[in-house]
């Protein structure tokens, strides 16, 4: 099976369009206020518009609340929910009973002891991620170009689907699935030029290391 590869924090037609024609399975809008990656629901509407069927459409929250995700979900079609924030196991499944689609749990780690935080949710979502902690101080949940020690990941098995996120870009990410053994990798800020910019080459380039070329 080849590797899955999501570019997440599209916020420009052109990003999205490098990221469809590049072969990316997973596509990421972030609604969070406090990201440079933040889109409205209006705006991220028209990324999704000509997005193929095939390509699953990703949309990221923190710690939403049921207002936040209406004012979202009435208006873009969206295929996976991540939740990136706080979220109990219960809220999980509030809200993947609620609006009907699969949820993916984010996870902060750093180290082989932080990994027994995905037990609880196992029964409760359809796929994990493994992000890196944010740093002291950070803002944003994830998106801080920080990666982790892959290691802990090794050999690891779950029942559900999950994918590797943190601080990979197109230079490390044939390395972190090497290591990591990750059926599928996220990146946002690797493929960027500045904070919220994509970089078309560098979207390419990732995709093509993940899948080996």
């Amino acid at each position: 099976m080849p590797v899955e590869v999501k570019i997440c924090g599209i916020t420009d037609e052109e990003a999205m369009d490098a990221a469809i024609e590049g072969g990316a399975d997973y596509v990421g809008l972030v609604f969070f206020p406090k990201s440079p990656r933040n889109v409205t629901p209006d705006r991220a509407a028209e990324l999704v518009e000509f997005t193929p069927g095939d390509v699953t459409k990703v949309g990221l929250f923190v710690d939403p609340d049921d207002s936040t995700l209406d004012s979202v979900l009435t208006r873009v079609r969206l295929d996976l929910l991540q939740l990136h924030g706080n979220e109990t196991p219960e809220r999980v499944e509030a809200i993947r009973l609620e609006y009907g689609l699969p949820v993916m749990k984010v996870l902060s780690v750093s180290v082989a002891d932080d990994l027994a935080a995905a037990e609880p949710y196992l029964a409760v979502a359809d796929r994990l991620l493994f992000d890196a902690k944010p740093p002291k101080g950070a803002l944003l949940p994830g998106g801080n170009a920080v990666s982790f020690d892959w290691t802990i990941l090794t050999g690891r098995k779950w029942g559900l689907p999950w994918m590797l996120a943190g601080g990979l870009t197109p230079a490390n990410v044939a390395e972190a699935i090497r290591v990591s053994g990750a059926p599928c990798v996220d990146v946002s800020s690797g493929v960027e030029s500045a904070p919220g910019v994509k970089d078309v080459e560098k979207i390419q380039a990732f995709i093509k290391a993940a899948r080996g070329g």
